[in-house]
């Protein structure tokens, strides 16, 4: 996990992880058995997530990996844990690579939206309802997710790329602006810009230079940079209002009534990752991986062998967190290792995130 580094805000979801297990444990565990969390910083850094991995898995014998993030982190340590056959559970990564069971059986995302590749499409399929004639600009990552991003929205567009992509423009994760590469974008003229990044800086600091800039194009942001606490609200609420992703959890809006499903969530929050914000998408997020672990755990029963932890991991049916949107549950199969697939548009407007029309699953 990120604890420090150009990704460190990612780390909330490690220490809200922590927060659950230690609630599970109070309350006697899982099946007679207390868990150990073992978390360890990478630093958002391919060899250091090698080096923090090797030591999990051979000075602390892990059962079992659970949401190691970033796509070229997680790339990094796959082949290793895979001759090992280490379960690397509910990675958090959208890249639709994590599915690959054939090939690599011991590795399964879980992520807060669908596959990157997907996500791009339900983005263009949105827009071209909206404005058929639409040309779009991209700024992406310059790394797996983000090329993942790209390579779908052109393989989307097939012959039609050329001249519906008026331009694209990386960024490294350690740049420190992306300010050239928005006005860049803006000299296309293009009538929408992707915003296809999944580290908090790069996206806060284009929202920004977009406001600055009095640049508006129809603009999606992707669901990893969806976050109001790490993204939005540092580049301005102004400078945020009217962007589009996609979503698949609820999340909780200070000021307004709670359900129970949220008001459960909060009283965790305050009890066991007391100071952190309960509005932080990230810790909503490993609410709800805290959950599906649990619910892996339960289904496993007394065979806590890494086979048996990987078997149950794949056959999820219908499982239902209690903030995942209406209609939404997890499901896997041997063949199939993409546990969330579907979402809804959102918009954010006055400060939050509306979500609107129907569910959508990516055909």
């Amino acid at each position: 996990m990120p604890y420090s580094g150009p990704a460190s805000a990612v780390g909330a979801i490690g220490k809200a992880l922590e927060g659950y297990f230690a609630m599970v444990n109070e309350s006697g565990g899982v099946n007679g058995r207390k868990i150990k969390f073992i978390s360890l910083d990478d630093a958002y850094s391919p060899a250091k997530a090698v080096e923090q991995t090797r030591r999990l898995v051979e000075s602390d014998d892990v059962s079992f990996m659970l949401a190691n993030t970033a796509t070229a982190n997680i790339s990094a340590t796959q082949k290793y844990l895979t001759i090992k056959k280490v379960p690397t559970l509910f990675v958090v990564s959208s890249a639709s690579k994590w599915n690959d069971p054939e090939h690599f059986p011991w590795t399964m995302a879980l992520p807060w939206q669908p596959p990157y590749g997907d996500e791009a499409k339900i983005y263009l399929d949105y827009l071209r309802s909206r404005k058929p004639d639409a040309r779009i600009a991209i700024l992406y990552q310059n790394d797996d997710a983000g090329k993942e991003y790209l390579k779908a929205t052109r393989e989307s567009l097939s012959t039609a790329a050329d001249k519906v992509i008026a331009g694209a423009a990386s960024f490294e994760v350690l740049d420190p602006t992306v300010d050239s590469q928005i006005l860049t974008l803006r000299a296309t003229g293009a009538d929408a810009l992707m915003i296809y990044g999944v580290t908090p800086k790069a996206c806060s600091q284009a929202l920004r230079k977009l406001h600055e800039i009095n640049w508006r194009p129809i603009r999606f942001i992707a669901s990893s940079c969806a976050n109001p606490d790490a993204v939005l609200e540092p580049a301005g609420l102004d400078a945020s209002d009217g962007i589009m992703t996609i979503m698949a959890f609820k999340f909780p809006v200070a000021g307004e009534p709670d359900d129970a499903a949220v008001s459960e969530y909060k009283a965790f929050m305050s009890k066991y990752v007391p100071g952190a914000n309960p509005y932080d998408t990230f810790n909503v997020y490993a609410y709800s991986l805290g959950q599906a672990t649990i619910d892996l755990l339960q289904r496993a029963g007394d065979d806590l062998t890494r086979e048996n932890i990987m078997h149950t991991a794949a056959t999820m049916h219908d499982v239902r967190l209690p903030l995942l949107l209406p209609g939404i549950s997890l499901n896997t199969s041997p063949t199939d290792y993409r546990p969330l697939r579907d979402g809804y548009m959102a918009e954010f407007k006055n400060g939050r995130w509306n979500v609107f029309g129907v569910m959508i699953r990516p055909q």
